[in-house]
């Protein structure tokens, strides 16, 4: 059969991906074999305008030998997109083309029992229209995962929130002992088979210092209950902690994974310890799934100046 290939989904076709999936095969050598599901038609343009120049070699979608596969050429599998530009605004006009490539990729992992998924970002207001809250939860019901997570991994510190792509005024009801249970057992198994370890975790509360001025707040009834119930099962969880502390450098240093309340809460200060040396890995699929921690960058659309890291390092950490 081959190394197993990682199957890599465009996404968003007027988002930076392809620029950033050009420059990671320039900078970056990897062993897995590289294979895209994307419009030839338009890698083909993007690459023209942006001034890459690499050779296509087109993939069957029943091909289940991977032995003569290599990254000296672009393994493309083909979907087709009509467009009048190369580089346009997001719309609509593209979502069912974008699931087609989700779809296409799908079908062909599991004809093949693979296991190493990535897939550029997508505009979420355009794309999922508030059908599911992210990509997180669409590839959920695509593959009828009930269990799913977001984390964002970095070797030095990774983040968890809780509530996803959630507006922040729904937030408080989302929050639930179960699903911090769950959330911690996901993280629990992901770092065990990974990394034979099990991870010290810290988990926020939801209001400033983790207090509030009603009786019964959050963490009173939901946090601290979950997390006491969490340590008689010998799981390293330690809170809750105030969101403006829990990232100073004196606690940074005693955790390997933080869980926040929301999305923002735990996001932000990982993207200013870090930038673009995180990926998004969705715990609970039945295969790894991983998408660059950014999304389409509509503003730096063709301009040749987007930064591949993210996607560099989940594809190193998919190449073993």
């Amino acid at each position: 059969m081959g190394k197993e290939p990682i199957i890599i989904v465009g996404g968003e076709p007027n988002s930076v991906f392809l620029e950033i999936f050009f420059k990671s095969l320039k900078l970056n050598t990897y062993r897995s074999p590289l294979i895209i599901v994307v419009s030839k038609k338009l890698l083909k343009e993007q690459m023209r305008k942006l001034d890459f120049n690499f050779k296509i070699n087109d993939i069957n979608k029943k091909l289940k030998s991977f032995s003569k596969l290599d990254n000296n050429k672009i393994n493309l599998i083909n979907v087709d997109y009509k467009f009048e530009k190369c580089f346009d605004k997001i719309t609509s006009k593209s979502n069912k083309y974008i699931d087609e490539t989700f779809e296409t990729a799908l079908n062909f992992m599991k004809q093949n029992n693979l296991s190493k998924f990535i897939n550029g970002p997508v505009s979420k207001k355009s794309f999922l229209k508030g059908k599911t809250l992210g990509i997180t939860e669409y590839l959920a019901k695509k593959t009828k995962s009930n269990e799913v997570a977001m984390l964002i991994f970095n070797k030095k510190l990774s983040v968890s929130p809780l509530t996803t792509h959630l507006a922040l005024k729904d937030v408080h009801k989302e929050i639930a002992k179960k699903k911090i249970y769950k959330q911690v057992n996901l993280i629990n198994s992901f770092y065990k088979r990974k990394f034979n370890k099990l991870p010290r975790i810290a988990i926020t509360g939801l209001n400033p210092h983790c207090e509030s001025n009603f009786q019964n707040s959050e963490e009173e009834k939901i946090i601290i209950p979950a997390i006491k119930k969490l340590r008689l099962k010998n799981t390293r969880i330690s809170g809750p902690f105030p969101a403006d502390t829990i990232f100073t450098k004196p606690l940074l240093k005693k955790y390997d994974v933080i869980i926040g309340m929301y999305h923002d809460q735990v996001l932000s200060p990982m993207k200013a310890l870090f930038n673009f040396h995180a990926i998004n890995i969705t715990l609970g699929l039945p295969f790894t799934r991983i998408s660059p921690d950014h999304g389409p960058n509509y503003s730096m659309l063709g301009k040749n100046l987007s930064d591949p890291n993210s996607l560099i390092q989940a594809l190193k950490f998919l190449d073993k």
